[in-house]
């Protein structure tokens, strides 16, 4: 397995730190308001990487945080909680926000098939552990109280900025929009690790503290949930390329002064989901959320199977054009799959089976060449010297990691809008032989079968019926 390490900003060769068991930490929502589906291209990625790495032989173990308190509406540290402006949103408390919208991120990833990680913490059920980073932090002189707050002190690492290559003077404030200065820091890069009432008195959720009544920073929480979690040494941490800066820069920088050492090997990023005016949004144009697709006649691994066709480090454009070309192409395919699994055989070809396995696995293992690897199942319907059986066995293998559901049927009902369409394909389809064109009659009627629509011509005219 290879994989894009942005810590090195190369490709590189993956060796965990121990072969029994890999580590995998990936950042988890904030649940203050629905995922849009730029946040879930972001956990389709991920839990691809988890099963390619299952798929290729290891044993993976991935822990997700629940940030239910602390990330502020700037990465800056300033600004409104973003739980606590749920909660002003919809009346409610935050911890009641924090468990209905937990439950609708659950509920998006079953759509998408994206495997719930084997730990899950709340950041609120760690207080004792952030306590225990941010004294032995402050113990050996990496961190200062200033204002009410403790704050990382960012000048006593060489290397802070190793995961962005940028010089201090190239990081301004203005990571985001709306980003103010923080007056009580001692350098611009310095971030808190521990609020207090002193500066958010109207914050619901606060614990006791050595520094007083307050509530943990962001980046504190990812860090303590990983090391009480994977260990000291962790093989992989995700998120999208937005986290990078300072988020995981953040992350790298306490865990190492309170480690003593390396933390984390690789880093994994996922590029943006952008809309056709930019990079999409909870506060940019539609809010896009699964609901909404499936709303508009979409299922959600129509979504997947337009975001697996695009790599995870290339920035996907959405549109709904692309939408329908994606839920176009992944219905033929799946109509092709059921057309050989209705033609099966007995004879399974291990040549030919362990022959594209090992095609599967190479895709894979190239920096999750997920495109390619689709490239290789569709070689794998069209070989004609495959048998139908060792074709069926492939599909099943492959989609361990694709998880597009391919061998399952989906009860597909005729509404009113599909059976005009049958309708009219089929006079389309009649005028054509009326006037000879044979060809486009045979096309008709091969677009409509790759539709799941199968046309009889019997005496009385022609008739349909579903696949």
């Amino acid at each position: 397995m290879k994989l894009y390490n942005t810590l090195s900003r190369k490709v590189e060769e993956f060796i965990p730190y121990n072969e029994e068991e890999v580590t995998m930490y990936t950042c988890g929502p904030t649940v203050y308001h629905y995922a849009h589906i730029g946040n879930l291209r972001t956990y389709i990625f991920e839990d691809v990487l988890e099963k390619s790495l299952n798929y290729v032989g290891y044993n993976v173990k991935r822990c997700m945080n629940i940030t239910d308190v602390g990330h502020l509406t700037s990465d800056s540290d300033t600004g409104e909680d973003k739980m606590l402006k749920g909660a002003k949103r919809e009346h409610k408390s935050v911890l009641e926000i924090a468990d209905y919208y937990t439950e609708c991120f659950k509920n998006d990833l079953e759509k998408l098939n994206i495997k719930w990680p084997h730990v899950v913490s709340k950041a609120t059920d760690n207080i004792d552990m952030y306590i225990e980073m941010i004294t032995k932090l402050l113990d050996e002189g990496y961190a200062y109280i200033n204002g009410g707050n403790v704050y990382f002190d960012t000048t006593k690492l060489e290397d802070y900025y190793k995961l962005t290559n940028h010089k201090v003077d190239d990081m301004v404030v203005g990571v985001r929009a709306g980003v103010e200065e923080d007056d009580s820091k001692k350098n611009q890069a310095d971030f808190v690790l521990w609020f207090t009432k002193s500066k958010f008195d109207d914050q619901e959720l606060k614990w006791d503290s050595p520094w007083g009544y307050g509530y943990p920073g962001w980046h504190i929480e990812c860090s303590g949930i990983s090391i009480k979690n994977l260990g000291e040494h962790l093989d992989i941490h995700c998120g999208g390329v937005d986290n990078i800066f300072p988020h995981h820069t953040n992350e790298i920088a306490q865990s190492e002064a309170f480690l003593g050492h390396k933390w984390c090997s690789y880093w994994c990023h996922g590029e943006h989901l952008n809309d056709e005016t930019g990079k999409m949004s909870k506060s940019n144009g539609e809010f896009l959320t699964i609901s909404l697709l499936e709303e508009k006649g979409y299922s959600p691994l129509d979504y997947r199977f337009m975001c697996l066709n695009t790599s995870y480090r290339k920035v996907l454009v959405f549109t709904f054009d692309a939408l329908d070309q994606a839920k176009n192409t992944f219905s033929k395919l799946k109509n092709k799959i059921k057309t050989i699994k209705n033609n099966i055989d007995d004879n399974i070809d291990t040549v030919k089976f362990e022959e594209y396995k090992n095609k599967f696995s190479e895709a894979l293992g190239n920096d999750l060449n997920i495109p390619v690897a689709l490239s290789v199942l569709y070689d794998v319907l069209k070989d004609d010297d495959m048998s139908n059986s060792t074709k069926i066995e492939l599909v099943k293998d492959f989609d361990n990691v694709l998880s597009l559901d391919l061998l399952t049927e989906e009860n597909q009902t005729i509404n009113e809008e599909l059976k005009k369409y049958i309708e009219d394909m089929i006079l389309k389809r009649q005028e054509a032989k009326k006037n000879k064109d044979f060809a486009l009659a045979d096309q008709i009627r091969n677009e409509l079968e790759q539709k799941g629509i199968l046309l009889k011509d019997t005496r009385e005219g022609t008739t349909y019926e579903l696949m």
